[in-house]
């Protein structure tokens, strides 16, 4: 139908180009990719566990890890990705944005590849677009209470930090539909939602 779904990495330092074969007429398009610069965030006060985690939880860590990846690998005939999405949380402070650096307790880390939205605990969190619960987890390492919405071929959505899911894996969600609260779960030190498509 004309619609094209990509991801840029956060270091692309190439053009996005796209041709389009219809009736042995090519068109290309070229869509630019900027440099950003990206913010240094420092954030301390994590549970050292949470930042080096000790041998033995590795396990856990790697079984969740695979948990996220296939429920992210889905790739479903749905459309829903083609709407327009909605802020998950009304009222909300963004705190975090894709692509900063990450220092944890002193210690560099991974940049985060989300959009952090602060805001008090137990605060209703919507849907951003209509889906399918492709995994629900009240308590994984990292990201503790977690939420996956299947968009449609390959986009998703994850939601983190929750303090209550209020849906279950394989069902149907409605655009704006609650589907938990805002919590402090995981690798958190304060209350908020950790969304990534």
């Amino acid at each position: 139908d004309g619609y094209f779904v990509f991801g840029i990495g956060r270091d692309r330092k190439y053009d996005v180009v796209i041709t389009l074969n219809k009736d042995g007429n090519k068109q290309k398009i070229v869509k630019k990719v900027l440099k950003r610069k990206y913010d240094i965030q420092r954030i301390d006060g994590l549970e050292e566990k949470k930042v080096t985690p000790p041998e033995e939880l590795y396990k856990r860590i790697k079984r969740e890890n695979k948990w996220i990846g296939e429920a992210r690998a889905i790739d479903s005939n749905l459309t829903y990705f083609t709407k327009k999405f909605i802020v998950p949380v009304e009222n909300a402070i963004i705190s975090g944005v894709y692509g900063s650096q990450r220092i944890l307790n002193g210690k560099p880390k991974w940049p985060h590849y989300g959009l952090d939205f602060a805001a008090d605990e137990g605060t209703k969190i919507k849907a951003m677009l209509d889906g399918t619960v492709t995994l629900a987890e009240p308590d994984l390492f990292y990201t503790g209470g977690t939420l996956i919405l299947d968009h449609g071929h390959g986009i998703s959505t994850l939601y983190m930090h929750m303090k209550k899911l209020l849906v279950k894996k394989g069902q149907k969600i409605k655009q704006g539909d609650v589907i938990g609260t805002v919590g402090s779960t995981g690798r958190a030190t304060g209350a908020h939602l950790d969304v990534r498509l």
